[in-house]
Formats: C-alpha cells, structure tokens, sequence
C-alpha cells in the first residue's frame, strides 16, 4: 500500500494553455477487459485492468476506468479530511491507494476527421502531445461472430509490430476502438494479437443520456464552506478529472501542449527522482508545502523490484 501525503492550492496555479480543440457530442461509452502479457517469463501474471472508451461522431477518448475509480476514491479521502481538519490553518492530507498495479496513465484522444491522435499524460500538470493518428491497413474479411449480442465482422491488420484481429459492429457507426486501434467502418468491439499478449475484450456498451452530468471536468474537490456555502479546492498533482462521465469528449482545459522528446524527459527526471521532480514542479507553479511520498515497511532482508516490461504493446516504430 502506498501513502502519499499530499499538498492542496485554493487556486488553479498558472500554465500555458494548449490550443483548444472543439468538444464533440459523447454518444456512447463502451468498457473492455484489457489484459496485457508485459513480461514473457511469467505469462501466468498478465496485468488486467477496466478499460473506458467514450465515443462520438468524431472524437473519442480511452482511458483506464481503474484510474477513475481511483480517481473517485482520492476525492473522497481528501473530503473526509479537509472536512475533519476545518478551522485548521495546517491541513495535512494523506491519501491511500489500494490497487496492486499502477493503472494506465495515457489517455489517447482520437478525432477521425482531422486524422490526429492527441496523447494526454499527467505529471503534476497535464500535458498533451499532439500526433498525426496513424493510418491502419484494414483488410475486411466475411467471418462474423456475436459479442454479447452485438454482430460484429473481422478484420486483420499488421500495426505497431503485432498481428492484430478486430472485431468491428458496422450497426455502430463510430470510427473509434481500444487503444490506438481505429479506422474501421464500425466500432472496435474486441480486439487481440495473435499471440494473444494483449487483448482488448468487450465488457459492456451504454448509450450517454442527456441528462448526463459531468461529474467533475475541473479535478476540484467541493467543500463545505464556514458560511454555509459551498467552496472548492484544486488538488494539484494528482489526477482527480472525471469529466469522461460527462456529456462531451474535450481536452481538458488546464493542458500544456508539448512534444513527446520533452515530455519523455520530464518522465525521466520524475523516475530518477519522483519526491524532488514534485517538489521543483509545485515551486514552478507558485506553491508553498511539501511533498512527501511513503511506502509501508517492507520485511527484512526484501527489495522494492520493479515490474518487467519485456513485452509492451509496441514492440517496433516505437516514438
């Protein structure tokens, strides 16, 4: 279990704002089984999380439904405590995380007619890189097969190094998939390679109502006011943005446009030193406090050993 204590701002901290892209209608939100065999030497322990596509008729966005959850989880402690702690001028904040495996953090944007995939990472702050999407050689076959009811027709592919099957629903007319997977003429419902290393499996499909709410597009944390009211916090460094839940695909407001050679650079200097990569990025953005990062007591005698990744996703023309 990880704790981590966390500093809180009751201001959005400056930061350069990426070129708005106009929000499409969010029509439809499709869940999938992602399981992904990330070191060959122990494919018995695959990685398996909960995986959300929303889609329109020309964006859609795919992010990991665990890092929501996770997401809902933060913002209830953080309300607990910030409640607990009123009248005190010192809050000290101390979230926990009970997931074994550290979710997926991209979140891929995909807007079909203007061909561009726009990745999304948090690193205290967000930051988007935009790239063209890539164009995927389909070959359509005549084999169909049924996914909890859904008709669906395969197609083939050779993309990022893998021998991909997706199954496509030509009844649902969006563009969109798993992942960087799209370009068929009908929703990607599951998909695999054929060595099944990575699987993408069909988990459910909603239509988005009306009434739908976002139920938090800024990542603020309402609070109970002294006077009565209600007020907000802006929980900086942590990604507590539900706005997938909402009516719309958008890029979230607060991004910072960059490249993927700039953005690879900054990952590097947060793994070689995530407590002073936190503390340089709170002191960019105007604030006071400290960053603490603590793991439970390991037994005696044990190491902290990292997970293998000899298998990703993308195993050539990786950028």
């Amino acid at each position: 279990m990880m704790k981590r204590i966390l500093p809180f701002c009751l201001a959005t901290a400056l930061t350069l704002t990426a070129k708005a892209q106009n929000p499409d209608k969010a029509l439809a939100r499709v869940r999938y089984t992602f399981t992904h065999i990330q070191d060959t030497t122990q494919r018995d322990k695959p990685k398996t999380e909960n995986m959300l596509l929303v889609t329109g008729k020309n964006a859609s966005v795919y992010t990991s439904y665990d890092k929501m959850n996770q997401a809902l989880n933060m913002q209830k402690q953080i309300q607990e405590q910030i409640k607990n702690q009123s009248g005190n001028g010192n809050v000290k904040i101390e979230v926990k995380s009970e997931m074994k495996t550290q979710p997926t953090q991209e979140d891929y944007f995909f807007f079909a007619n203007e061909h561009k995939m726009i990745t999304k990472e948090r690193l205290f702050n967000n930051y988007l890189v935009e790239e063209p999407a890539a164009t995927i050689d389909w070959k359509i076959l005549k084999d169909t097969m049924s996914f909890s009811g859904v008709a669906c027709q395969k197609a083939t592919t050779r993309f990022k190094g893998r021998n991909w099957i997706a199954w496509f629903a030509t009844e649902i007319p969006f563009q969109s998939g798993p992942w960087k997977l799209n370009g068929l003429p009908g929703l990607i419902i599951e998909a695999y390679d054929d060595k099944k290393e990575v699987k993408f499996e069909f988990a459910g499909l909603e239509n988005v109502k009306e009434a739908d709410a976002t139920t938090n597009a800024d990542g603020d944390v309402k609070i109970a006011a002294p006077n009565g009211g209600v007020g907000s916090v802006k929980i900086m460094g942590i990604d507590v943005n539900t706005s997938y839940l909402g009516p719309e695909i958008k890029l979230p407001t607060d991004a910072i446009k960059t490249t993927r050679k700039e953005l690879d650079k900054l990952k590097a200097a947060r793994d070689k030193d995530p407590q002073g990569f936190m503390q340089a990025q709170m002191a960019a953005n105007g604030m006071q406090g400290s960053f603490r990062m603590n793991q439970a007591p390991r037994p005696k005698g044990t190491t902290t050993v990292k997970a293998e990744v000899n298998n990703p996703i993308e195993i050539e023309n990786k950028k």
